[in-house]
Parts: structure tokens; C-alpha cells; sequence
């Protein structure tokens, strides 16, 4: 990689070994030259690896985030207007780790910083949703950050820590015929999960 004390932009070209190329079409405009498998791997806590060692430098890290995409079918990519090449992700390529809020009852607004100062205010535009861990069925909630190639956004994973503070946000609301437990922000319920059953159960 670059200089650490260079800001400029990393040629995705030569981390993964290959020449830098930038074919053209016949008309002119230019097609970003596919570099293959890029060596990055995002891990769970939002940790960028690079051939298998943590990137140190959070401005490098921001600087990859900026040019993150997601395809059509879920996969992951660094791309530029010259180049591309796939990375892997474990799971969220970002954590929600600060939560802040103003407002009351349905004119709340939740705002949650990211682990690269990415601040996004859940809403319309950002939706919250709650998917639950295949093997504890433990509450596994998500921000959407910004919109992907097709149906699946790059999202953000909330941190245990700022779960809770929505859990302790949360109100009761009916969703269709169930009785949720959920926040409001910016005009939207987001259930968080089912109300605790009558013998205390909690169902979050």
C-alpha cells in the first residue's frame, strides 16, 4: 500500500498484483479494469484486514469504505471509476458504535455514528431491522448505511452496547395483529421484537 503518511488514492490494481489497465469502449467511455480477488477481509467487529494484518490507519480504512459496493446478488467489491475487485465480508462491513437522539414518542430521530464516523439517522431512508443469529437465536439488529447495487443495502451492525440503549428507548406498538416492542424515528416504527409474554419472558 501507499506511504502511511500519503493521503492519495490506492491503486486497486497493484494490491492485488496486477498491471494497471483501463480498457476503453468504442465510444469512449471507460470500463473499470476487473482486478479479480482483492486481499481484504472485513471482519465481524468492523476490522479491515489486509492480507491478513488490521489496516492501523482509520483514514485508510475510511478511504476503502468510501469506494465499498455491494452487486445484485449480495457480493462485495472496492471500486473506482478505473478499477474493481472483490473483497470479503463476515458480515456487516460496519458497527453502530454511538447512538444519539432528539425528540420525543413519534418525533424522535435516532442518529447512530459509525466505527468510521459515519453518522446516519434511521428514518425512511435507513431503516432498522432485526435478523436473529442462526445458531442463539440471540437479536442480531442493522442500520441500513446507504443503498447497494440491487436488493441487498450496505448496512451497519449495531453494536450489543447501543442495542440495549434502543431496547431501553423502546415502546410498545402494534404491528398489524402483534404487539411489538420498537422505536420511533423520524415518523417510523421499527419493531425490535415481540412484547415479553406473561411470564416475563423477553422476547427481544
Amino acid at each position: 500500500m501507499n506511504d502511511a503518511s500519503s493521503p492519495v488514492p490506492i491503486s486497486l490494481a497493484a494490491i492485488a498484483g496486477a498491471p494497471a489497465a483501463c480498457p476503453k469502449r468504442p465510444d469512449g467511455p471507460r470500463i473499470p479494469f476487473d482486478c479479480g480477488d482483492l486481499p481484504f477481509l472485513i471482519k465481524r467487529d468492523g476490522t479491515w484486514l489486509y492480507r491478513g494484518t488490521s489496516i492501523p490507519r482509520k483514514e485508510l480504512v475510511c478511504l476503502f469504505s468510501s469506494v465499498l459496493r455491494r452487486d445484485a446478488e449480495g457480493g462485495w467489491r472496492l471500486e473506482t471509476p478505473a478499477e474493481r475487485g472483490r473483497i470479503e465480508v463476515e458480515d456487516a462491513p460496519f458497527v453502530a458504535v454511538e447512538l444519539d437522539w432528539s425528540g420525543d414518542g413519534r418525533h424522535q430521530t435516532l442518529s447512530f455514528r459509525t466505527n468510521i464516523d459515519q453518522v446516519v439517522a434511521a428514518g425512511p431512508d435507513h431503516p432498522i431491522r432485526v435478523s436473529h443469529d442462526v445458531l442463539t437465536s440471540e437479536p442480531v439488529p442493522y442500520i441500513l448505511v446507504r443503498d447497494g447495487d440491487g436488493a441487498h443495502g450496505i448496512e451497519a451492525r449495531i453494536g450489543r452496547a447501543v442495542y440495549y440503549e434502543l431496547v431501553a428507548l423502546a415502546v410498545p406498538e402494534y404491528v398489524g395483529a402483534q404487539l411489538m416492542l420498537g422505536v420511533w424515528s423520524a415518523g417510523i416504527f421499527f419493531p425490535l421484537g415481540l412484547m415479553p409474554d406473561e411470564d416475563g419472558e423477553d422476547e427481544i
